[in-house]
């Protein structure tokens, strides 16, 4: 059998949260005099925190970023997982792909997304904000991904809801399927460099058998 999978970021793309984390980073902002538009701030959501305060506010800080964790977590409640997001999971791993979850969250808070999806039946490796020195849009996240599942480039395919998405798997040479979900469009997705785009994961599973994942699920049988 060949050896193929694909890296699935978490936020926005599985679960429902970037507009919570909106909400956190715009209330962490002003909690230390600082001050960003909502949508300028929805805009970078995607990016690690570390990438998005220096886009947003020309620094890093730490009481800023704990600040946001707090807001999170008391938002955390009301985060849901966006529809098909757990049979996504379980088809890819069915159809014989390694199935990676590759995320800038940090580890505990996956671990509170990961109950709301309820399928780590479907999950062979996951990595997170702890497992890399740098964030999206680096590619740092994929690069690791790669190296811990035994995958090459070309045997793996990205999903994501962000234009940081694509430009993190672009610089490690993968290509990125979309999905809708994350509040960025269609075309800008595409014009990021995704090669299809759905509405959301319920979608793609509709879809799986006519999507650019059936090139991995050919090598996968072989």
């Amino acid at each position: 059998m060949g050896r193929a999978g694909v890296l699935v970021d978490v936020d926005g793309t599985l679960v429902d949260s970037n507009y919570h984390h909106t909400l956190a980073w715009s209330r962490a902002l002003r909690d230390h005099g600082e001050d960003a538009r909502l949508a300028a701030i929805h805009r970078l959501v995607g990016m690690g925190s570390s990438e998005l305060l220096q886009e947003l506010i020309g620094r890093d800080d730490d009481e800023i970023a704990r600040s946001w964790r707090g807001h999170f977590d008391r938002l955390l409640p009301e985060v849901r997982a966006l529809p098909g997001a757990g049979e996504l999971l379980r088809a890819l791993h069915q159809r014989g792909l390694v199935v990676v979850l590759a995320t800038s969250s940090p580890a505990d808070l996956l671990d509170e997304l990961r109950d709301r999806l309820d399928a780590d039946d479907a999950v062979d490796v996951v990595i997170t904000a702890g497992d890399v020195d740098h964030a999206k849009p680096q590619p740092d996240i994929f690069a690791v991904s790669l190296q811990r599942a035994d995958l090459q480039p070309e045997d793996a395919m990205v999903v994501g809801d962000s234009v940081w998405d694509v430009e993190a798997a672009t610089r490690a040479q993968l290509l990125t399927v979309g999905v809708e979900t994350g509040g960025f469009s269609r075309f800008e997705l595409e014009h990021a460099g995704a090669i299809a785009v759905f509405q959301d994961p319920a979608d793609l599973v509709r879809n799986l058998d006519d999507s650019p994942f059936t090139r991995l699920f050919d090598l996968a049988r072989t």
